[in-house]
């Protein structure tokens, strides 16, 4: 009878640990799908907020007025929302400080298109904001491998 109640709670106990194992790489396979997601949905965000910005840089810089509508100014400010939105999402399912940082700076480095004053101006900060998404999607891949 005690071999009986032993071996039940060694078996009760293997079983257990295998659940939880289970259960962890469940949780961990999830957080890395959704981190994924996330990760994707912010760089593409990134990429359609800057284009529209810089569409509206050479509508506003190029005598273009009749281009600049309350419609594509309207376009900015939504496409503006939806990479904060999917930079706030990354950054919340993130647990590297610098991947949270890194966000942050794109988002500056894109919103700074805008700002040129010429057109010179406005390739670098381009170049620059290319290059900060690259750098994003590096900084981010080993946290999703």
């Amino acid at each position: 009878m005690l071999g009986t109640v032993l071996g039940s709670g060694v078996t009760y106990v293997f079983q257990r640990r295998t659940t939880e194992r289970g259960e962890h790489f469940a949780r961990a396979e999830k957080l890395r799908q959704e981190r994924i997601d996330a990760y994707c949905a912010y760089a593409g965000a990134l990429l359609n907020y800057r284009r529209v910005l810089v569409h509206r840089w050479y509508v506003t810089h190029e005598n273009r007025p009749d281009e600049d509508t309350p419609e594509l100014r309207e376009q900015v400010y939504e496409l503006r929302y939806a990479a904060q939105e999917a930079m706030f999402r990354a950054q919340m399912l993130s647990d590297d400080p610098a991947l949270v940082e890194l966000s942050e700076r794109i988002m500056e480095h894109v919103t700074e298109l805008h700002r040129a004053e010429d057109r010179d101006r406005l390739t670098d900060i381009r170049e620059r904001s290319r290059q900060a998404v690259r750098d994003f999607i590096a900084a981010a891949t080993p946290h999703v491998r």
